[in-house]
């Protein structure tokens, strides 16, 4: 005849052992999310370059480029921005989506606000 007091035991043992490990998965789970979120080493910049016919911009992450624009987005005629200073604005807005985890993506009003001579 087998022993129920000793079956029960076993089987409390083992749930409990269950929920033990189950708690300290999800506590190193968490603690490595946790860690991950805050490990991140972005180091973006936004650089302006020359063109042919006029000017453009990168945005980098730690010195690898990561977008290259030498000319207007959004328009339809492929025309590089007329000045340094454009350049610079619209990487620097692109930048700021970038920072704020937004779409990069540039919008004919963003470039009418930004002054912006299409």
């Amino acid at each position: 005849m087998i022993n129920p007091t000793n079956k029960f035991f076993r089987t409390r043992i083992r749930k409990n052992f269950s929920l033990i490990v189950t708690k300290h998965n999800l506590i190193f789970s968490l603690g490595i999310l946790l860690f991950i979120s805050c490990a991140k080493n972005e180091n973006l910049h936004v650089r302006t370059f020359k063109t042919n016919n006029g000017w453009g911009y990168t945005i980098t992450n730690n010195e690898k480029i990561i977008i290259k624009q030498n000319i207007i987005p959004v328009i339809s005629k492929n025309k590089s921005f007329k000045t340094e200073k454009e350049a610079l604005r619209v990487g620097q807005l692109v930048l700021q989506k970038l920072t704020d985890d937004l779409s990069p993506t540039v919008t004919k009003k963003d470039l009418i606000l930004l002054d912006i001579k299409i």
